[in-house]
């Protein structure tokens, strides 16, 4: 079974220092707790939609765009991120390199550009930190066709995700006189299961929507051995967890939902964080289970400016307020958009169904079922940094 995972952000910059000591083991750690607050804010509101993001991506974008910060929007953009791009370059960059690392065996990219418009001179230090530390290109497009400018954008992003996500950039988003600099970031993951799933197991069955309607969707089923547990938020709502290893083990899926059917998911997302997904891994257990997982696609396109506004990175916005000297001395900068686009789908090409794996399925004594039949939560980790590469909720598969 293959998961895609594509994944693109977007900053188109047009015209118109808070450092927390850290451990630098949870430098990547504090990045994805950006994106999962992100995250929240989107889920308050949209409770009801399905919403993929990637907080590893989010976490890039920001520490690009904090690179030509100063001033107060560097600080908004450092306190919110808890950590300053100086002096952990070094650091990020070794993380940048264990996650796209050949040792996964499951294939994750990672990819950086900024898109300049043509004569626009940008501060060298700028270019070299963001290419050292992010391997991020830099591409002169003309803006003031924007037609053209958008088709070179999006063909970059086709590319860098095989193809999984094209059009995300309009014209309509670009300005032919003042659009300077678009920001791109785009993350792609392929991964196959540790443990497959056989196509002869997917079989419709109910699913219990988050607006309460019930739907006939296949699932993917199988029985295994598998980490799980189960812990409440601090209000007593109990929710479970289980880990779903990818086969080059480095790199997992993690589904938590209620326990309980009458909790609603909205009631335990806010509780958790990189910390509690920590918690989740020193704490589940090895069982025998059957699980049952919808087949799922999903495609979300997410404005992220007002979730950042009102994590209060809200400076970079305002075109009175927002300092990017550290990208340019000759004009002032700020951003217009902040766009994520990602797709995520789920399909059982390149699994062979074999005898022998099979026959695993005959009942012995009835082992615990972990099924997935209502709104729930993933995650997919990198376990040897902690950086969640993605995460979202899917209220109907």
């Amino acid at each position: 079974m293959n998961w895609h995972f594509p994944f693109f952000l977007l900053a188109a910059v047009t015209l118109s220092s808070v450092c927390s000591q850290f451990n630098p083991l949870s430098l990547e750690e504090l990045g994805s707790d950006t994106g999962i607050q992100v995250f929240n804010q989107l889920v308050k509101s949209r409770p009801l939609d399905d919403i993929v993001v990637s907080p590893h991506g989010i976490s890039s974008l920001l520490g690009m765009l904090q690179l030509g910060a100063d001033g107060r929007t560097k600080k908004q953009l450092t306190t919110v991120m808890r950590y300053s791009m100086s002096g952990v370059g070094k650091e990020l960059k070794k993380i940048n390199k264990a996650i796209v690392s050949k040792k996964n065996k499951d294939k994750v990219t990672i990819a950086n550009a900024v898109f300049v418009k043509n004569g626009f001179k940008m501060e060298v230090p700028f270019v070299m930190r963001n290419k050292d530390v992010f391997q991020c290109e830099v591409r002169n497009v003309n803006f003031e066709d924007p037609g053209s400018a958008c088709d070179s954008i999006n063909l970059w992003v086709k590319n860098e995700t095989r193809g999984m996500i094209d059009n995300l950039l309009s014209p309509d988003l670009i300005d032919g006189v003042s659009t300077r600099l678009v920001l791109v970031n785009a993350v792609y993951f392929k991964g196959l299961w540790k443990s497959k799933f056989q196509p002869e197991s997917t079989k419709k069955r109910t699913f219990v929507a988050g607006d309460g309607k019930s739907y006939q969707v296949p699932m993917l089923a199988q029985l295994s051995v598998f980490r799980c547990g189960s812990t409440s938020t601090p209000n007593d709502l109990w929710y479970k967890f289980i880990e779903l290893p990818y086969h080059g083990e480095s790199i997992s899926m993690l589904i938590a939902l209620p326990t309980e059917s009458s909790t609603p998911l909205s009631a335990i997302i806010p509780h958790i964080s990189t910390k509690t997904i920590d918690s989740w891994m020193s704490t589940m257990v090895p069982k025998r289970m059957q699980v049952v997982l919808p087949k799922f696609t999903a495609v979300a396109k997410t404005d992220l400016k007002e979730p950042l506004k009102a994590l209060g990175i809200t400076e970079m916005f305002d075109p009175s307020k927002a300092n990017f000297a550290k990208i340019t001395r000759s004009e002032n900068l700020h951003v217009s958009h902040i766009l994520q686009k990602a797709k995520i789908e789920v399909t059982e090409d390149g699994t062979k169904a074999s005898a022998a794996s099979t026959a695993v399925l005959i009942a012995r004594s009835s082992p615990p079922w972990f099924v997935v039949d209502r709104p729930f939560l993933f995650f997919i980790r990198h376990n040897p940094t902690g950086a969640v590469l993605f995460m979202g909720q899917i209220n109907k598969p």
